[in-house]
């Protein structure tokens, strides 16, 4: 069955929850209701990677995230915690805090000492296709091919990850990161492609993404119908790991989806 990640973000500026989850108090809550809706993994990050983000200085990223890695920890000791972060000071003191999964946005590309760190860590690591940065990604995306694109990217990176003693990798496609929607779409109809050929996981990240919002001509606060749309297709295409902003919503459609598969 697939997991279902959801997401915490200790941020002020992130495109959708920005704001609601910045005390650890209020991560706490957040992170209560989610895996009393079904969460199988908490993300939790202190950096925005919304388009045209700016960066977060590390002590200050360090600050967001580690106290609440430790409280869930603390309260919920059976929780999967994963650390959304691209820098390796921030991922060693994450995972001593108590995280189990590295999610790197950057495949290593911001951090030289990120993939030498996660390989000593040795925790799980989520590898995410990205054109760009953060602040520069949705200028003006191109590819002659998006699905090979990204796919030579993920065999090269595999390889390189296996080099380092990096074995435990799940892929996420990263929409919205230095795509268009046109790019997005064409990647979710051959997400398929990606699992068959590695032979590994698939995260899928499509909450409330900018593809969902433009198509519809809707902003994010409603873009839940769309996203749940989305998930479906996405589990159709092979995804073992959706990331959510709505745990419910998406338990419900991994619940639908399983028994149409077993029909």
């Amino acid at each position: 069955m697939a997991k279902i990640m959801a997401v915490i973000n200790t941020t002020p500026d992130s495109f959708f929850d920005g704001g609601r989850y910045n005390s650890t108090d209020n991560a706490l809550k957040r992170a209560e209701i989610a895996l009393s809706e079904g969460a199988d993994i908490l993300d939790i990050g202190g950096a925005s990677s919304r388009p045209g983000a700016q960066e977060v200085p590390a002590d200050e990223e360090i600050r967001r995230v580690v106290p609440v890695i430790e409280a869930v920890v603390k309260y919920f000791p059976e929780a999967v915690v994963s650390a959304d972060t691209w820098r390796a000071a921030v991922a060693r003191e994450a995972v001593g805090a108590g995280a189990h999964i590295l999610n790197d946005i950057s495949a290593g590309s911001m951090d030289e000492e990120l993939l030498p760190a996660a390989a000593d860590l040795k925790v799980p690591y989520i590898l995410m296709h990205m054109q760009g940065t953060p602040s520069t990604m949705q200028l003006n995306p191109q590819y002659d091919d998006v699905v090979t694109a990204v796919l030579d990217f993920f065999i090269r990176k595999v390889e390189y990850l296996h080099t380092l003693g990096i074995h435990d990798i799940i892929l996420d496609p990263g929409f919205g990161f230095g795509k268009t929607a046109e790019h997005n779409f064409t990647l979710l109809k051959n997400m398929h492609v990606f699992s068959r050929v590695l032979q590994l996981p698939v995260l899928a990240g499509l909450s409330r993404k900018s593809m969902i919002c433009r198509t519809l001509g809707v902003k994010p606060e409603q873009a839940l119908n769309g996203t749940t749309a989305l998930n479906m297709v996405a589990l159709q295409q092979g995804a073992s790991y959706l990331r959510v902003h709505d745990v419910r919503e998406a338990t419900e459609v991994v619940k639908l989806y399983e028994m149409l598969e077993n029909a």
